[in-house]
């Protein structure tokens, strides 16, 4: 049974404010989920503002429109549109949109995606409940899990596992993995459990094992590391002078790809480190405004435990003429 798609939006205040708005700023939520942020940067947009909500999960955009319109915000404010972030500039340009003032990314997988059971992206209660292996964010396209792990080889899946999950034992399991699928294929959850128990990979650690496995192959199904490149990418090239980009990651992978690229986007000279003069033509196109992420505190964890692992960071879009010096 599918659960309501609640969204309690992490680390509201600090993303508003990060987020620098004002009446008539067009602002692009690349992540809408439940339009829990989505309701809230509304309510800083005035009348002629203009709000653009982008999620793969097709879920998300017609929970997003119901509460909305039970708020009363849905208006010509508002486009709804069912499509990855790292296609933010093709977005825009259906739009007839050609700069925005702020991009908000809310990154991982929703509180509705980990509790609709159908989804399969989480393996509590798998062996008495179990799940489709699936995992997509979007159900409507791409491989499933079990699609996945079926075709991939034993390298591919090792791979996955060492750089998506950081799983100490990934060849000891990815083995197992492959040779289990021989004789049952991993169709849900729970298969997935018993194999991951079986090869008894990171047994002493403090998180259950399975946590990074199936985190691992979640990324590898969305392509979650390779659209937050692009998408950051897209973002800037979105943003006009002035305008913010805030990014909430919940964990290390992310949030590394998250800071090295604002770096690059306040230092992008590529030149040996004793040259006078840069001659690389690196074009600086980001100011970073958050030094250190910024993290909940205890009492927002204690409201929302999922909030535990965010991490929030905030650029600014400079003028293009803002060169390396």
């Amino acid at each position: 049974m599918a659960s309501v798609f609640a969204h309690e939006p992490v680390l509201l205040d600090e993303t508003i404010r990060h987020l620098h708005l004002h009446p008539g700023s067009v602002v692009i939520d690349g992540t809408i989920g439940g339009g829990g942020h989505a309701r809230h940067i509304l309510g800083k947009l005035g009348s002629d503002g203009t709000l653009i909500g982008m999620d793969v999960d097709g879920d998300a955009l017609r929970a997003t429109k119901r509460r909305l319109e039970d708020a009363g915000v849905l208006d010509g404010r508002v486009h709804l549109v069912h499509t990855s972030f790292r296609r933010v500039g093709d977005a825009l340009a259906s739009l007839g949109i050609q700069k925005v003032d702020a991009v908000l990314l809310d990154l991982g997988v929703s509180s509705h995606q980990l509790d609709t059971r159908e989804r399969g992206f989480r393996f509590a209660e798998a062996e008495t409940h179990p799940a489709p292996l699936d995992m997509r964010m979007d159900p409507s396209s791409g491989q499933s899990a079990a699609e996945l792990l079926h075709r991939a080889s034993e390298a591919e899946i090792e791979g996955w596992l060492r750089e998506y999950g950081e799983l100490p034992g990934a060849r000891r399991l990815a083995r197992a993995i492959a040779d289990s699928r021989d004789e049952h294929p991993l169709e849900t959850n729970a298969d997935l459990l018993r194999v991951i128990r079986e090869t008894r990979v990171g047994r002493g650690r403090q998180h259950n094992p399975a946590t990074l496995v199936f985190q691992a192959l979640r990324i590898a199904v969305n392509d979650e590391l390779s659209a937050l490149r692009e998408g950051l990418d897209a973002a800037v090239a979105a943003l006009r002078p002035g305008g913010r980009l805030v990014v909430i990651a919940y964990h290390s992978l992310e949030d590394r790809i998250v800071k090295r690229a604002f770096r690059a986007g306040e230092n992008p000279c590529t030149c040996p480190p004793r040259t006078p003069v840069c001659i690389c033509g690196g074009v600086v196109t980001l100011r970073v405004i958050t030094r250190r992420p910024i993290r909940p505190s205890q009492d927002e964890v204690g409201r929302n435990p999922r909030a535990r692992s965010a991490r929030l960071r905030a650029a600014e879009r400079v003028a293009l003429e803002e060169r390396a010096a």
